[in-house]
Order: C-alpha cells, then sequence, then structure tokens
C-alpha cells in the first residue's frame, strides 16, 4: 500500500516557480535591445576603452558570429571528444607563436582573456618555483604600473607582490631597481609591453636579462599591445618599437589578447611559453574521485569553444597584410591625436607611448582630467579616467583603435570644447573632512551599515545607479587609502544588483511577453 504524501507545513514557505512563464521571441530580443540602449556604443571608435573595434564592417563581424554559432554547443573541456578544439587552438598558438617571436619549442594556451592568461602566467611560475628551487614562500617583483590583473594573481595564488617604482618622466621602471628586488623567493618577474596606465614599453630585454641572471621566470604583459607593436614596428611611419617578445633572451612566457587588436570576439587571449616542460608546471590534473580523469590546462573546466573559433576565423579572415594596414590606421591616429592633445593648452600626453595608448594628464591646477572626462561624454566620447597612485598624476586614458581613422579631427575640437567647460567648472574637490574621517576607519572592521553611510556620504547612495558625473567621487577615491577604498569598491559595484526578490516582483508588476502586455525593463 502506498504512503500518502506527508501535508505541508501551514509554516512552509510557498515555492515560486523555477522560471517564469514562457516568453516570445520577439519579446526578448526587444527587452534585450531596450536594454542595451544604456550601453557605450561598442561600434564606431567613440568609445576609447573597453571595446576594440576595427572598423572593418559586417562582413567581419558575420564571419566571426558564424563560427561562434558553428560550436555553440562544443565542450573545450574534454579535447579527446571534441578534437576541433585541439586543431583550432594548434593552428591559433601557432599564428600567435610566429608573430611573437616562438620558435619550434614554443607552446601556448589559448583562455579566456588577458587576465585568464596572468593568473595563469602568475601559478605557473609559482609551481616552477617550487618545483624546481624549493621555494614556498613566493614573490612577484613587478613595476607599479603592471596590470592590476598580477594583484589578482598574487592574492588568489598566496603571493607577495614587491612593487618597484617607475620613472615620472618615462612611468618605465629602472633595471637596477628591479635587480635590487630580485632575491631567493622571487618566483616571478614581469614586464609591461606596454602597460596598460600610460601605454609605454617597459625595459623588456635589460629585465629578463637580469631575470635569467638570477635563474628567475620572466613573464611579458603584452595583452594589450602584443598583436599591435609587431605589426607598428613594421611601419617607417610609426616610432621604434624595442624588442620585447619570446626572441628576447631570458623572457619565457607572454600574454597577448586576441580580443584587443586581433579584433576578435571577447573572450580570447594566448599565453606563450617558451616550451612545454614550463607549461606543464600550469596545469591541473585530478584523478582523486571516482568520475572521469580530470586535466585542465586553464582556470576553466567546462569552457566554450565559441571565442576560439571566432578568434581562428577573424585571424585567417583578416589576415597578416590585413593587420598591418589596421595597425597603419591605429597608429596614425594615436600619433594625431597625441600632437593635438599636446597642443591644447594645460594638457599632454605622458611619456613617449609608441602604439594606440594614450595617457593624458593635466599642466593646469584649473584643468581637471576627471573634469575633463565628464565634459567629454556629454559631447558623446568615453575616455577612461585613472586616479593618481604612488606619486603619479591622476589621468584620463585613450585607447585608439582602427576604427578611430579619420576621427581625431573631431575629437580634438571635442576635447578643446570639453577642456573650456572642465575650467569653467573648476576642478573636482574631495570633502576634506570626509576624506580625514574616513582615513581614520579600520577597513577590516567596517560594516556593511558603515560602508552605507560612507559611500553616501561620498555621493554614491542607494539606488542601484551612479552619480552621472564621477569627478568628485574619483577625486575622493584618490585620496583614501589602498586598504580602504579596496574595502568601499566591491560595495559600490555591488550596490547595482539588485536581490533575486525584488526583480521577481518588478518582473510580476510588470508583465512581460509578446502577448500583448510587453513593456520593456531597463
Amino acid at each position: 500500500m502506498q504512503n500518502d504524501p506527508p501535508a505541508e507545513s501551514a509554516a512552509a514557505p510557498a515555492r515560486a516557480a523555477p522560471a517564469e512563464s514562457a516568453e516570445s521571441a520577439a519579446a526578448i530580443l526587444a527587452d534585450l535591445a531596450a536594454l542595451r540602449a544604456a550601453d557605450l556604443p561598442v561600434h564606431g571608435g567613440r568609445t576609447l576603452a573597453y571595446v576594440y573595434d576595427s572598423g572593418l564592417g559586417a562582413e567581419t563581424a558575420a564571419l566571426a558570429e558564424a563560427a561562434y554559432a558553428a560550436v555553440a554547443g562544443v565542450n573545450g573541456l574534454d579535447m579527446t571528444a571534441f578534437p576541433s578544439v585541439v586543431a583550432l587552438e594548434n593552428e591559433v598558438v601557432g599564428t600567435t607563436a610566429r608573430l611573437l617571436g616562438g620558435t619550434a619549442d614554443t607552446v601556448g594556451t589559448v583562455t579566456s582573456g588577458g587576465t585568464e592568461s596572468v593568473l595563469l602566467a602568475v601559478l605557473t611560475a609559482r609551481e616552477h618555483a617550487r618545483a624546481t628551487r624549493g621555494v614556498t614562500n613566493p614573490q612577484l617583483v613587478l613595476p607599479v604600473t603592471a596590470h592590476a590583473a598580477f594583484h589578482k594573481a598574487a592574492h588568489l595564488f598566496g603571493l607577495e607582490t614587491v612593487a618597484v617604482p617607475v620613472d615620472g618622466r618615462t612611468f618605465t621602471p629602472d633595471p637596477a631597481a628591479v635587480a635590487a628586488a630580485l632575491g631567493e623567493r622571487t618566483a616571478l618577474v614581469v614586464a609591461s609591453a606596454p602597460s596598460y596606465a600610460h601605454g609605454v614599453v617597459d625595459p623588456v630585454a635589460e629585465i629578463a636579462g637580469l631575470a635569467a641572471e638570477r635563474g628567475v621566470l620572466c613573464h611579458v604583459d603584452a595583452c594589450i599591445g602584443g598583436w599591435l607593436l609587431p605589426y607598428a614596428r613594421r611601419l617607417p611611419e610609426a616610432a621604434p618599437v624595442a624588442d620585447f617578445d619570446l626572441s628576447v633572451p631570458g623572457v619565457t612566457s607572454l600574454s597577448v589578447d586576441l580580443h584587443k587588436y586581433a579584433y576578435t570576439p571577447k573572450g580570447a587571449s594566448v599565453l606563450l611559453f617558451r616550451d612545454a616542460e614550463l607549461r606543464r608546471h600550469g596545469y591541473f590534473a585530478c584523478a582523486a574521485w571516482p568520475g572521469y580523469p580530470v586535466v585542465n590546462a586553464t582556470l576553466q573546466g567546462t569552457k566554450s569553444a565559441g571565442p576560439l573559433a571566432a578568434a581562428w576565423a577573424v585571424l585567417r579572415h583578416i589576415g597578416d597584410a590585413g593587420y598591418e594596414e589596421l595597425a597603419r590606421r591605429t597608429v596614425r591616429t594615436a600619433r594625431a591625436l597625441r600632437v593635438g592633445v599636446d597642443a591644447t593648452p594645460g594638457l599632454r600626453v605622458l611619456g613617449d607611448p609608441p602604439g594606440s595608448l594614450l595617457a593624458v594628464a593635466s599642466e593646469d591646477a584649473e584643468l581637471d582630467v576627471f573634469v575633463l572626462a565628464d565634459c567629454l561624454r556629454s559631447h558623446g566620447w568615453y575616455v577612461q579616467p585613472q586616479p593618481g597612485y604612488a606619486g603619479l598624476p591622476r589621468t584620463v586614458h585613450l585607447t585608439v583603435t582602427a576604427a578611430a581613422d579619420g576621427k581625431a579631427p573631431e575629437l580634438l575640437a571635442a576635447l578643446a570644447s570639453a577642456a573650456a567647460e572642465a575650467r569653467t567648472l573648476g576642478p573636482a574637490v574631495a570633502d576634506g573632512q570626509l576624506a580625514e574621517a574616513a582615513a581614520l576607519v579600520d577597513p577590516a572592521a567596517l560594516g556593511a551599515a558603515d560602508s552605507a553611510a560612507l559611500l553616501d556620504l561620498a555621493g554614491i547612495g542607494a539606488g542601484g545607479s551612479l552619480p552621472e558625473r564621477m569627478a568628485p567621487v574619483l577625486a575622493l577615491l584618490e585620496q583614501l587609502p589602498t586598504a580602504l577604498a579596496e574595502r568601499l569598491l566591491p560595495d559600490v559595484i555591488g550596490g547595482l544588483f539588485r536581490p533575486a526578490a525584488e526583480i521577481h516582483a518588478t518582473r510580476q508588476a510588470a508583465p512581460r511577453g509578446g502577448s500583448g502586455g510587453h513593456t520593456a525593463q531597463s
């Protein structure tokens, strides 16, 4: 005789449906278009951060999307089940290695982006130092201008960072200072080609040579410049580019993002190693469970083959001559912008960037570059504000792509207008009393309510949105102790996301779908 199911307790919480009611494809895509309306434009060359636009048009984009869709169901976790993944990756890595000084021994791994490539480079160095030199308390030596991803890697994998200052004129580290920072515990030393913040190339040959003398691995972060600089140095009109790739003695690994200046869809980076023995130290293998044997070359297990296939297709479609032409357009535009910025009263480009990245600082106390960035955005141009750090000035950052070719006069005109507006508005000044009070706060003891109160005073209150003008917020952030800023920043971003129950209630109150009552949510 079957037992009756137990009656639910009257106090038991009601269970919501696991998913919303089905909606039409048209309604869903309409909602997505409405949500995208608030985003920065990803094409057209007016967004000078985060996006990389070749300007080649619909054919290249359609090819990438088709290649991505063709492998949408493929699982990159097990390449023995999907040998196409191996074939695609071998071709992509081989093309990348040939461009960046690889030898017959060079191997590589395709990752999801620059951060994952950096994480794997640091993890590999940690394991290599432990296995070959007995280092159990490793250090990571890096310039203060090295990308934040290296700090993330050190945090995740338990390395101590040893930061080396950079020259206030060149924004590159002194090789002698790097040498002084190397020690028995050094697992990896880092150089950038170029550094993101200022677009300048570190003295890679000198740094790598010093590392090799000590038996230390050297990683070159060429995530943003690795696909542009080799082509730029072919151009007689471009600035000289010093050697930075795997052809340099002592360079043991290098990262380059294909979704930057190779103009492939996002989610594709390559981490190159001098040989397979070094790469082996970064692999994860597990046979200590009753399931299938696990071997991961990346931090991901299951992963889409879409970005890999799209990158493979775009690299073949654009080709060597195509990339040289894209580099010509990019370098030409960056040079025109640099000349124009330097001719704008009160502004100057820092350092001597040979490629596509420009860091613009102010020499006029009345012209605040944080305010300048806000004003430029009102003119339809997005540039990235960068707070000052370690004695380096605050700047606005321009990432120039091939799609910006021919737009330099328009941007420089907007820059001149925005500079005049910024002078009229005056500098963004952080609340002195708030900054002083914040300096006394112990970040480790800061509770949620205290954090919310501080953010409210800084002009970032509840409501899930950021202020229209970010200059005052950035000015305050610049003055906060680093540990406190790092404690508050997750709460700023976390505040943009709403609790699940609130989202569910909103959807219930505003019916969606194609049955007559569709309402776009933003």
